[in-house]
């Protein structure tokens, strides 16, 4: 891939350590419909349109704290309910901040994220 297709010091890829890949790959296929690709058995891309935006890799334990990585939404209700019906904890219900409102949840294997969309 040409350097043109990346920003200078700006978020390029993000890695997820996850305690059983084909968990992760059904729970955010299914609540987001992400795709993905495999790299062996123990790590596996997360597709873009042009390559990969991010990655899974296989870790027996997931520790909690850093980053805290918020997708976007269109529908929050929506993404809520597929969150829910993939399995995913909910770790806190809508709620309103200033850019809009949000939600977060636990993946799986114990990844906490979070959903926003505009007021």
């Amino acid at each position: 891939m040409s350097q043109a297709h990346h920003i200078h010091h700006m978020i390029d890829y993000i890695e997820f350590a996850v305690t059983d890949i084909a968990k992760a790959k059904e729970f955010y296929s299914k609540a987001f419909g992400w795709k993905f690709i495999d790299h062996g058995p123990s790590y596996c891309g997360i597709q873009k349109e042009n390559g990969e935006i991010g990655g899974m890799r296989l870790e027996t334990t997931v520790a909690r704290g850093g980053p805290l990585v918020i997708l976007y939404s269109a529908d929050l209700q929506d993404s809520l309910k597929k969150v829910m019906a993939a399995n995913g904890f909910i770790t806190q219900e809508i709620f309103t901040f200033p850019g809009g409102k949000r939600f977060h949840f636990k993946d799986p294997s114990g990844n906490e994220l979070g959903v926003w969309s505009e007021k």
